[in-house]
């Protein structure tokens, strides 16, 4: 198994205690700590080259996403190694919706002692994410929020820094196109979601699946009757239940965006600016350790209430 730290937590005390836990019992654990941005990915793409049976990403969902790109590097057919996360992020919206456990420890043996499920991979241009891609309002303000606001105000950053930028913030004209479906028109909100939720706890697709080999779509048009006021509550401080039923959802296999101007999205942190972008599933192409009764998991859907 090889861990692939944030540098930001390689003092994490709990971590440490996990790892000399686990090699007391003879699982084989190497682990590399980020320095800059792009280390992630190119310890991922080194521990496919060695063949490291597991590769574990330790941080928040922006190692999550570096971690997956770095093993899409290599060929599905070679045999890439399974995933596994410790979630020691701000938010951990990915971690948090699969019901991943927040301690090491607990994150640690359900890796080490539970089989990794078949996941589907979003590829974008050429980049690849598991959990969602963002654009419109919600991005503008969840990009441009400081990380150190964010970790002592929580939800609540968002709201101060949208108002900071209220008479900045715009509706984004567009198109998109899938089977079966066309829509055009000016969103606030867009959300491409393998997995359910973003910028700290986000339902923007909250009944997506992880591995059904479909994307959800999920579209808040601009509206006369709703002001920016009402959408940044919804986006800040509601979680989004307020306005799901005013949504446009779908699920699709793939989706083309065209958009009027630069388009900025973010995908699980990592941020893509263009204005014609295609989305398309990679069905089961990574295997992701998760708990048995993931909500995120085919099997588990529409059981939420008896997981819980």
């Amino acid at each position: 198994m090889r861990i692939i730290l944030h540098g930001k937590e390689a003092q994490n005390i709990a971590l440490r205690d996990a790892v000399r836990l686990l090699r007391s019992h003879d699982c084989m654990i190497d682990v590399r700590v980020t320095w800059e941005e792009g280390d992630a990915r190119r310890l991922a793409r080194e521990a496919c080259q060695l063949d490291v049976d597991t590769v574990v990403a330790a941080g928040g969902d922006g190692t999550v996403n570096e971690v997956v790109n770095g093993l899409m590097s290599k060929p599905q057919t070679s045999g890439r190694p399974s995933l596994g996360v410790i979630p020691l992020g701000t938010a951990n919206d990915f971690a948090q919706a699969c019901r991943i456990p927040l301690a090491p420890l607990e994150a640690l043996l359900l890796i080490s002692e539970l089989p990794a499920e078949p996941i589907d991979v979003i590829q974008v241009a050429d980049r690849y994410f598991i959990n969602m891609a963002t654009g419109g309002f919600g991005t503008q303000i969840t990009t441009s929020t400081p990380e150190e606001l964010k970790r002592a105000l929580g939800g609540v950053a968002y709201f101060l820094t949208g108002m900071t930028q209220f008479t900045s913030i715009a509706a984004v004209a567009g198109e998109l196109k899938a089977p079966g479906f066309h829509w055009q028109g000016e969103f606030m909100v867009l959300g491409v979601g393998n997995g359910r939720q973003a910028g700290g706890g986000h339902e923007l697709c909250p009944d997506a699946l992880l591995d059904d080999g479909l994307m959800d779509v999920s579209i808040l048009p601009q509206s006369d009757q709703r002001t920016l006021a009402d959408t940044m509550q919804y986006l800040m401080l509601d979680g989004g239940a307020a306005l799901q039923e005013a949504m446009i959802h779908q699920r699709v296999p793939w989706l083309e965006l065209r958009a009027a101007q630069l388009l900025n999205i973010n995908l699980d942190g990592e941020p893509l600016s263009d204005q014609n972008m295609s989305f398309r599933v990679c069905s089961e192409a990574l295997k992701l350790h998760l708990p048995r009764h993931s909500p995120v998991l085919s099997r588990n859907a529409g059981k939420e209430n008896e997981i819980s």
